[in-house]
């Protein structure tokens, strides 16, 4: 059986709303890295990261929801 993590079960007892409300968020900070990125401007690189993957977790989320 797979393992899953505390931010992962977390995540997946969110209702519908709270999830897109999460995605959008989480997409404004991409944007935001991006562009801070681009400009020279962002200090933590590896936070790129951890949001495509929070993001990835929450759409799989809304998924997992909207064929239940």
């Amino acid at each position: 059986m797979a393992k899953t993590s505390a931010k992962a079960q977390v995540i997946g007892e969110l209702s519908a709303d709270d999830l897109q409300l999460q995605l959008r968020e989480l997409k404004q900070e991409a944007l935001n890295l991006r562009l801070q990125k681009a400009t020279g401007q962002l200090e933590n690189s590896a936070r790129i990261r951890q949001v495509r993957r929070e993001t990835a977790q929450v759409m799989t989320a809304i998924t997992a929801k909207s064929l239940a």
